[in-house]
């Protein structure tokens, strides 16, 4: 008898993974271009996001690749300008200068000090941020800082608004958002963004007031304004400084 032999089946070939970025090269530069694929884009277009320091091209989901290289190498131009306008990014770490509720203040590093991380003044009269510890620690210890000191002003503010409000909050989370600097959810949750511990404490109590208004209208009509205005009168002025300046807070790294 002779066995029956089933046909070997090939092994399919890997798929090649779409490429995450274009390089545009413009003058003596080469610009790194993230992209992106969407199924409900008809065109392509070139997006730039001062938060997160990144250009990016969204293309159809069936586009091609030649022609999206072909697309951002033709606006290499305006790439290299809008890169020009993004924030230098600031490390913070040791010798670095970051706002803290609005006020620079220096990050210096004490080895051998106790505890962790606070504030002080210099004799000079320096607004200081004192990190202890070894130096691989800084980073993660001035982070943990900045987010706690966040929490706490965002928890004080949500209290204060909530309770002239009426309404308790059921939740406050903190994130690192790059589209919004707070949000409420139908069940109650506020979200904030923790890098408003940069901006000017009535900055931040204004997020709190605004999102609190919220929890009374989940909308932006007239009547969610009126509650703002009630819970934060001349609150077109922190609007106004968020536009300006809300984008530099992303700077801080």
């Amino acid at each position: 008898m002779i066995p029956f032999l089933s046909p070997r089946r090939k092994t399919p070939a890997p798929k090649t993974l779409p490429p995450l970025h274009i390089d545009v090269p413009h003058g003596e530069n080469v610009f790194r271009v993230a992209l992106k694929r969407s199924p409900t884009a008809r065109r392509y277009t070139l997006r730039a996001s001062s938060a997160k320091h990144e250009i990016t091209l969204t293309m159809p989901l069936r586009g091609s690749l030649t022609q999206a290289t072909d697309f951002a190498h033709r606006h290499g131009g305006w790439i290299a300008e809008r890169l020009k306008k993004f924030d230098v990014r600031i490390i913070c770490e040791p010798g670095a200068i970051i706002p803290l509720r609005g006020t620079p203040h220096r990050i210096e590093h004490r080895p051998n000090a106790r505890g962790t991380v606070w504030t002080e003044t210099s004799a000079t009269g320096e607004a200081l941020i004192i990190v202890a510890g070894r130096p691989e620690y800084t980073l993660r210890r001035i982070k943990d800082f900045l987010k706690k000191q966040a929490s706490l002003d965002l928890d004080h503010a949500v209290k204060r608004y909530t309770s002239a409000l009426g309404i308790p909050a059921r939740r406050i989370a903190l994130k690192d958002t790059t589209s919004r600097w707070g949000s409420c959810s139908s069940s109650g949750r506020l979200n904030f963004s923790w890098r408003l511990i940069f901006a000017p404490s009535e900055i931040l109590d204004y997020l709190a007031a605004h999102e609190v208004a919220h929890l009374k209208e989940l909308n932006h009509s007239n009547r969610f304004w009126r509650v703002v205005e009630t819970l934060y009168p001349g609150y077109d002025k922190a609007e106004t400084w968020l536009k300006r300046h809300g984008p530099s807070l992303h700077r801080y790294q």
